[in-house]
C-alpha cells in the first residue's frame, strides 16, 4: 500500500486527530510526516476527516475569519458614495493585517494538506519538473554564455564557454546567494567587448533590484553596488567604461517589496565602472512628469543614446542624444525630441549611420518597421522599411550578420520566423516551425550566427542554430530537451475558433490526451489573460501535463481580446470601456467547452494571474454558475484604487481611472471587490482560491486581502455557499518573477490539491 493510500485510509478511519506524534505508530508517524507542511495541518479535524476518498467533492460549511468592517470609510467618486470597510488591510505592516493573513492561512493550509493525493501530486510534479532546461547560447566578446537548470535547482545558472563546442563552466550561480533560493537574477547586460557583466539581483520576488558589476575574466565583482533600481533599462557605452541605468530617488521607509508607496521620479543615470554610486550623474530626468519611466539604449554604432519615456503600459516618446559630442558625461545630456505625443509604441532595432530602424504601431495596428534619419527626424521624412502585414503581427525584429533582420511574426497565435534584407526589407527566407512559439532568440548585428528556441504545448523545447557563413542557411538542432515520463504522441493540441457574445471569432487552444471521451465527464482548466497587448502563445507546462496525465483533464487557452494576438485592434477591443469584452470572451470559452461536451460546469476550473486574476474574479462575480473552481493569482481586484499603489498608476492605459467620471462608472460595473454578491440556491460561488505574496510590489497584496475578506463576509455565511472560499498568502515571494523552483512546485501542488479537493477529482496513477 502506497504512503498516499495509507494517508487516505488513516484519516478516513480516525475520528480523533492529534498533533502529538508520540501517539502515532511508526507507520502513522511516517504518513503524517509525508503530508504535513505546517503546524496547522491537524488543527481542524472537521476538514481532515471530511473526506474518505476522492470520489466526491468536499461540500461543507467553513468558519471564516471575522475581518473587522470599518463602515466609517466612505469615498466620494464624482458624487457617488462608495464604502471601503477593509481599508485597514491596505497597511501591510499593521498587526491587524498580519493577524488576518495568519488567520486565513490557518484555514487554508489544513484544507490543502488534507488532500488525500497531495503526496502523489507533489511527487509527480517533482519527477516531471526534474529535466534539464536551457536558454539559447549568446555570444559576448569572444565567449559564449547560456543559462541552464539541471532540473530542480531553485534558480537558473549562467555558464560560460570559450567556444561553441568548448567545455562549459559556471560563471554565475544565484543558488549560492541564499539558502532558500529567494535571491534571483533579474536583468543583465554585458559590455560590447564582453569583459564586464552588469547584473541585477532581486530578493523575495520584489521588483526592486541591486545592480552588481563583474569582471568576466576573473569572476570578481567590482566594489560598487547600484541601489534603488526598479523597472530599469541598462545599456553600456561602446567604450565599455560606463553604464546608463534607471533608478528611483531615496524614499522614506522601506523599499524591500513589501511597501505600497507609489513609484515616482525615476531618473536616468550614468555610472562609471569602478566608482561609487554616489558619484553617478543624472543624465536625463523629467521632473514635471514624476510618473514617467525612462528607457534608454545606446545604438549599435555607439554614437547615439535613444531615450524613450513611457508613462503607462503603452505608447512612448522618443528623444536622442549625440554621445559623440559628449566626450565626458558629467551632467544632463542635450536631447533632441523625435516623437512628441503618447500615441504609439517605438522600439529601436538598429541603425546605419544616422538612419535608425524602429518597430512601431504608428498608423499600423499590426506594427511595421520604419526608418528615421536622426539628422532629419520629422515624421514626414520617415520611410517604411517593412510595411504592416494585413493579418500577422510583427512581434519583434533583430539585426544580425551585418545586413540582415530576423523578424518574428505572430500568425493566428503561432510563431512565424523570417529573415529580411536590412536595406530593402525584402523577404530572404522563412524558417520552418511547427505549431508553437519562439520563446528565445540570440543574435547580434556583428555576429554571423543566430540561435532560436522553439516550444509548444507538447514540446519542452528545441534550440536551433543558423550559421550564416554556410549556404544555404539551414537551421540545425543545437539542443533538444526531453522530459522523462512524457510521451507527446499520447496527447493532442488543436486550435479552434468560437463565437463570443457579440459574435466575434476568438481562437482557443485545446490540449488533452488523444481519444479522450467527449461525454462531459472530464475536468477542464481554462487559463486566460486578456490585457496589456500581451500574447498568450503555446508553451510547455509540467503542471498542465500532470492535470492531463493523472486527472484526464482538458486544458483550454482562449486568446481573448485585450491581448496582442491580433495587434493593437485586438488590444483596443478589450481595454478601457471595452473591458467587458474580455470577460464575455472568457465566459464564451467555458460555454463552448460545455456545449461541445468536453466538460460540465461543475468540473470547470478557471485560472489567471495579475490582469488574469482580475479576469477570473470578475467572471465568478458575473457567471458563478459556469465554474466549479477558480484560481485567482496575484489579481488586480480593487479597480477604484489600484492606481494609488507602487506601479499601479501605469495601468490606467488599459483600465482607465476612477479619477475620470466616465471611466469610474465603467470600472464600478466590473470591479471584483465591488461586485461581490450573496449567493442564492441557483448559483453559489465556485470554490475559490485567492493567491498572493508578501513581497508582491507589482500587484500589492491588499487587492487579494480586501477581496477575500469581502467575499467571505458576503458569501461565506450563505446557506447556499457550500464550496470553500480561501486565500493562500506566501512569504518571501512576489508577483512571480524569480520564484525558486521549490516554491513553484509547492504552489502548483497546492493549486492541484485545491482543484482535486473542491471538484472531487480522481488521481489516476
Amino acid at each position: 500500500m502506497s504512503i498516499c493510500m495509507a494517508v487516505r485510509r488513516f484519516f478516513a478511519n480516525h475520528s480523533r486527530i492529534t498533533t502529538n506524534l508520540s501517539a502515532f505508530t511508526t507507520k502513522q508517524r511516517k504518513i503524517y510526516t509525508c503530508v504535513k507542511t505546517t503546524p496547522q495541518f491537524v488543527a481542524d479535524k472537521r476538514i481532515l476527516c471530511a473526506r474518505a476518498s476522492t470520489s466526491a467533492p468536499l461540500n461543507m460549511v467553513f468558519v471564516y475569519p471575522e475581518a473587522r468592517r470599518d463602515e466609517s470609510v466612505v469615498d466620494d467618486y464624482h458624487g457617488t458614495k462608495i464604502p471601503d470597510p477593509y481599508r485597514w488591510l491596505e497597511d501591510p505592516d499593521s498587526n491587524e493585517t498580519k493577524e488576518f493573513i495568519e488567520a486565513e492561512n490557518k484555514i487554508t493550509r489544513p484544507y490543502l494538506d488534507a488532500c488525500p493525493v497531495k503526496c502523489d501530486i507533489n511527487q509527480r510534479l517533482t519527477e516531471l519538473w526534474n529535466y534539464p532546461k536551457y536558454s539559447c547560447p549568446f555570444r559576448r566578446g569572444n565567449r559564449y554564455f547560456f543559462f541552464k537548470n539541471t532540473g530542480l535547482q531553485n534558480q537558473n545558472v549562467l555558464y560560460v564557454q570559450d567556444s561553441l563546442d568548448g567545455e562549459s563552466r559556471v560563471f554565475l550561480d544565484p543558488n549560492t546567494l541564499s539558502e532558500d533560493g529567494t535571491i534571483a537574477l533579474s536583468g543583465s547586460r554585458f559590455t560590447e567587448d564582453g569583459n564586464t557583466f552588469a547584473y541585477g539581483l532581486s530578493a523575495s520576488g520584489s521588483d526592486w533590484i541591486t545592480i552588481h558589476l563583474k569582471d568576466v575574466a576573473t569572476g570578481e565583482d567590482y566594489p560598487e553596488v547600484l541601489e534603488k533600481v526598479k523597472f530599469a533599462s541598462m545599456s553600456w557605452t561602446k567604450d565599455n567604461k560606463g553604464l546608463f541605468y534607471s533608478r528611483y530617488p531615496d524614499q522614506a521607509g522601506k523599499t524591500d517589496g513589501s511597501e505600497t508607496e507609489v513609484n515616482r521620479d525615476q531618473k536616468l543615470c550614468y555610472h562609471r565602472l569602478n566608482t561609487p554610486q554616489a558619484d553617478d550623474v543624472i543624465v536625463v530626468e523629467f521632473p514635471e512628469e514624476p510618473l514617467w519611466r525612462i528607457g534608454a539604449e545606446v545604438t549599435d554604432c555607439g554614437k547615439y543614446l535613444i531615450v524613450s519615456p513611457v508613462k503607462d503600459c503603452r505608447d512612448n516618446l522618443l528623444f536622442y542624444a549625440d554621445l559623440s559630442k559628449q566626450p565626458e558625461i558629467n551632467g544632463k545630456l542635450p536631447l533632441t525630441q523625435i516623437v512628441f505625443k503618447f500615441e504609439a509604441d517605438y522600439e529601436y532595432v538598429t541603425n546605419e549611420g544616422s538612419v535608425c530602424i524602429f518597430r512601431t504601431n504608428k498608423d499600423a495596428p499590426n506594427y511595421r518597421l520604419v526608418k528615421i534619419d536622426l539628422n532629419n527626424p520629422a515624421q514626414e521624412n520617415w520611410t517604411t522599411l517593412i510595411p504592416e502585414h494585413p493579418s500577422d503581427v510583427l512581434d519583434w525584429a533583430s539585426a544580425v550578420d551585418n545586413d540582415k533582420l530576423v523578424i518574428h511574426y505572430v500568425r493566428d497565435v503561432k510563431s512565424v520566423l523570417q529573415m529580411h534584407s536590412m536595406s530593402s526589407g525584402q523577404l530572404l527566407q522563412s524558417f520552418a516551425l511547427d505549431v508553437g512559439s519562439v520563446v528565445g532568440f540570440s543574435g547580434k548585428k556583428e555576429h554571423s550566427e543566430i540561435f532560436y528556441h522553439f516550444m509548444s504545448f507538447l514540446s519542452p523545447g528545441v534550440i536551433y542554430h543558423v550559421d550564416f557563413t554556410k549556404k544555404p542557411y539551414q537551421p540545425t538542432v543545437f539542443r533538444e530537451v526531453k522530459v522523462k515520463g512524457f510521451d507527446a504522441s499520447q496527447y493532442e493540441a488543436k486550435q479552434i475558433f468560437y463565437n463570443s457574445k457579440d459574435g466575434t471569432k476568438v481562437p482557443m487552444f485545446i490540449v488533452s490526451k488523444k481519444g479522450l471521451a467527449r461525454d462531459g465527464s472530464n475536468p477542464a482548466l481554462i487559463y486566460g489573460y486578456g490585457g496589456f497587448n500581451i500574447n498568450i502563445q503555446p508553451s510547455f507546462s509540467v503542471t498542465r501535463l500532470v492535470f492531463m496525465q493523472h486527472f484526464n483533464g482538458v486544458v483550454a487557452i482562449p486568446n481573448i481580446r485585450g491581448g496582442g494576438e491580433y495587434g493593437e485592434r485586438w488590444h483596443n477591443a478589450g481595454r478601457l470601456l471595452n473591458k467587458q469584452n474580455v470577460f464575455d470572451d472568457f465566459q464564451a470559452a467555458a460555454e463552448y467547452l460545455i456545449a461541445e461536451k468536453y466538460t460540465q460546469p461543475s468540473l470547470v476550473t478557471i485560472q489567471g494571474g495579475s490582469n488574469g486574476g482580475l479576469l477570473v474574479a470578475a467572471c465568478i462575480n458575473q457567471r458563478p454558475e459556469l465554474y466549479g473552481a477558480a484560481i485567482v493569482q496575484v489579481g488586480v481586484l480593487d479597480m477604484l484604487r489600484f492606481q494609488k499603489f507602487t506601479i499601479g498608476h501605469a495601468w490606467v492605459s488599459d483600465y482607465g481611472s476612477s479619477d475620470n467620471k466616465t471611466q469610474f462608472e465603467y470600472l464600478l460595473k466590473y470591479s471584483p471587490l465591488h461586485n461581490i454578491h450573496t449567493p442564492n440556491s441557483v448559483a453559489q460561488y465556485p470554490a475559490t482560491l485567492v493567491l498572493t505574496a508578501d513581497h508582491d510590489d507589482r500587484v500589492v497584496p491588499l487587492h487579494s486581502l480586501k477581496f477575500i475578506a469581502a467575499l467571505q463576509h458576503a458569501a461565506g455565511p450563505a446557506p447556499a455557499q457550500r464550496r470553500p472560499l480561501l486565500a493562500r498568502v506566501d512569504t518571501k515571494a512576489g508577483h512571480g518573477g524569480g520564484k525558486p523552483t521549490t516554491k513553484i512546485i509547492e504552489e502548483h501542488t497546492d493549486i492541484l490539491c485545491f482543484m482535486s479537493q473542491a471538484l472531487g477529482l480522481e488521481f489516476k496513477k
